[in-house]
């Protein structure tokens, strides 16, 4: 979707600045610029879109709708929404704040949340063509299963009060005239530009460690320290994983490496679930709309249930 932005970006770090391809600081500051301008364009056009469209639509019978009596139906759509849209952590929180804006019950969007970055038809693709249809369906089952159960344990919490940013009530009443549209366009462009001016330096922030990581910590780093049959293997892939950020296709390759070096596919998978689920960037941009309290639930929910999915994983494949 964004390859002409990475090609951009690359042009103007190598060519025009002339950094070296491969380099600790070009491939650090072409995935910085990228991925910044990526972000930035996803919050505007979604927040935009969704906040556009819920005041044509009934949400709040959409939110009864997905809130009513059997509530694993919306953490099991939500999570299977998140396959099917190909984002990193980072990239999936627009489409999360439109979730938020549009009153969808809290642990229904972090289902979506969590699901999003773990896998999507590239990731399964690469996964089966890396290391077979198995692993890849158990990948993909064990990654909803996450999704769900950790949306479910979310949402029972009454976590609502934890949300920052204010959820405003759908109230664009207008006559049905020839100024119907311009106002629900004006008004939309007017919320979009509140929210995004509220978060934008969090991105920024974000994606900086998130470049930063990602041009200077080797592959041999993490080999070193989470490899080999040790039973706190999982653990120390976890912690060393959550502070990464990339998306699951670019993370792959690396996990292909470390399972050559001698790292178990299940702490391997677990690894990258950790990076592309969990990351010190997400956790930057999230502050800005929610608490500390409900980020270190989330992490913490979600970081365990990883835990347990690489330890399974050991067991099964072993």
């Amino acid at each position: 979707m964004f390859d002409w932005l990475v090609n951009l970006s690359a042009i103007f770090v190598f060519n025009t600045l002339g950094l070296e391809k491969g380099s600790h600081l070009g491939e650090a500051l072409h995935f910085f610029i990228y991925d910044t301008i990526k972000i930035f364009i996803l919050l505007i056009t979604i927040i935009y879109i969704v906040t556009l469209l819920r005041s044509y639509f009934p949400i709040e019978k959409a939110r009864d709708y997905i809130s009513g009596k059997n509530k694993l139906v919306g953490h099991v759509l939500a999570a299977i929404f998140g396959v099917i849209t190909p984002f990193c952590s980072c990239s999936a929180i627009p489409l999360f704040l439109g979730f938020l804006q549009a009153r969808i019950p809290l642990g229904v969007t972090f289902s979506y949340l969590i699901s999003a970055p773990l896998s999507d038809a590239v990731v399964i693709a690469l996964l089966f063509s890396l290391f077979g249809w198995k692993i890849a369906l158990l990948y993909v089952g064990l990654g909803l299963l996450i999704a769900i159960v950790a949306g479910l344990v979310i949402g029972s919490m009454n976590l609502e009060k934890e949300v920052l940013i204010e959820i405003k009530p759908v109230s664009m009443q207008y006559q049905e005239d020839e100024t119907l549209f311009s106002h629900r366009v004006k008004e939309s462009w007017e919320y979009t530009k509140d929210i995004f001016y509220k978060i934008y330096l969090y991105v920024i922030i974000g994606v900086g460690i998130g470049a930063f990581i990602h041009g200077y910590i080797p592959a041999d780093f993490i080999s070193k320290y989470a490899g080999g049959d040790v039973w706190y293997a999982p653990i120390v892939a976890v912690i060393m994983g959550i502070p990464m950020y990339s998306n699951a296709a670019g993370i792959l390759p690396l996990v292909e490496v470390l399972t050559q070096k001698g790292m178990l596919l299940g702490t391997a998978l677990s690894f990258m679930m950790a990076v592309v689920a969990l990351s010190l960037p997400e956790a930057m941009i999230l502050k800005r709309v929610l608490s500390v309290k409900l980020i270190g639930i989330f992490f913490g929910i979600v970081g365990f249930a990883i835990l347990l999915t690489g330890y399974l994983f050991n067991i099964i494949l072993g």
